[in-house]
């Protein structure tokens, strides 16, 4: 399993409803509300193999009330 980040721009007043859409989609492993340039910081899991951009795009984008995304791909936890 792969881990990577999502950070969400949502259109004004809808966070929680962009959120609560993720939760009930259950594609992800958690969902922060953050205070700053982004709304959401969420993270993901995808099988070894499995194409993160046509996730994003299928998965995600397709959520209403999202306005932006930036992607975080990362190497290693400690």
């Amino acid at each position: 399993m792969k881990p990577f980040f999502v950070q969400i721009r949502t259109e004004l007043g809808k966070a929680y409803e962009v959120a609560t859409a993720i939760a009930d989609a259950e594609i992800a492993s958690e969902i922060h509300s953050t205070a700053g340039e982004w709304d959401l910081l969420v993270k993901f899991y995808l099988e070894d193999g499995e194409d993160i951009g046509h996730f994003i795009n299928e998965r995600l984008h397709s959520i209403p009330g999202i306005r932006e995304t930036c992607t975080i791909i990362t190497y290693r936890a400690f």
